[in-house]
């Protein structure tokens, strides 16, 4: 506790997605540490509920859609006239569309990837200039366990989730020379609104409080990649390790006939 309590001493912490979910959680477990605190979301009044269920009031609400390049920028711009900079940018924000392949909709695919990967993608570029300040920088983003394999409807939650990856994953090595420390979150299944819609079995769910506490502990790691729960990511990698001619028959076995 004392090490994190270190760590996170009077960061300022931009966490987006913040109205609900693992966001909420974080916010909220981030408010325990001496932080500085921006949330952000569309809904101005669920950020304001989280706010009242923190430990302290250092909490700047940044409402905005995070999907659209312009808000990402004025976000940006309340940080700079609030802190003049930015140690930790924490992207969270994101949704889940399923794909009915005998319905294959581009649409879907569009919202999917505004609101999972541009909505990051325009918060780096609107946050790093503001991130380049910090003494003890930091960028941590949120993928998915669902970015190692190519399951069933997943096409576009997926996808979105390994463009999210691969993107951390080589801003990381882009980033070395300028000391910024950059961190891929891939959770298995956790319990929020999003995956209260699935119809399907969700092995090892985890509440998102338990999810916050992975986040918060291996941010303050710097670990280049988060990913939990250990058992079922490890289950997870190990079958994506596997040749395509044996992945294939135990996947098609999840297609809904």
């Amino acid at each position: 506790m004392m090490q994190l309590s270190n760590y996170f001493d009077n960061k300022i912490i931009w966490i987006t997605g913040a109205s609900a979910g693992i966001g909420e959680a974080l916010a909220i477990a981030l408010s325990q540490y001496n932080t500085k605190l921006i949330l952000s979301s569309r809904n101005e009044a669920k950020l304001e509920s989280v706010k009242s269920k923190c430990a302290h009031s250092n909490i700047t609400i940044a409402a905005g859609d995070l999907s659209n390049k312009a808000s990402n920028e004025a976000i940006a711009e309340k940080i700079q006239a609030q802190f003049g900079q930015l140690d930790i940018a924490l992207f969270n924000a994101g949704t889940c569309e399923y794909v009915d392949a005998k319905n294959f909709d581009s649409a879907l695919f569009e919202r999917v990837f505004n609101a999972n990967y541009f909505s990051m993608v325009y918060g780096i570029e609107a946050a790093l200039p503001l991130v380049r300040r910090s003494n003890s920088p930091q960028i941590v983003g949120m993928s998915s366990t669902a970015y190692y394999i190519g399951m069933p409807r997943s096409e576009a939650y997926g996808a979105s989730k390994a463009a999210i990856a691969y993107m951390l994953n080589a801003l990381r090595i882009s980033l070395l020379p300028e000391n910024i420390p950059v961190s891929v979150i891939c959770p298995g299944f956790v319990e929020t609104p999003l995956t209260d819609k699935n119809d399907f079995p969700m092995p090892g769910k985890i509440s998102a409080e338990t999810a916050a506490e992975h986040i918060i502990k291996g941010t303050a790691k710097q670990s280049e990649e988060i990913h939990f729960p250990k058992l079922f990511s490890i289950i997870m990698k190990t079958f994506a390790s596997l040749p395509y001619f044996l992945q294939t028959p135990l996947l098609a076995k999840m297609v809904k006939k």
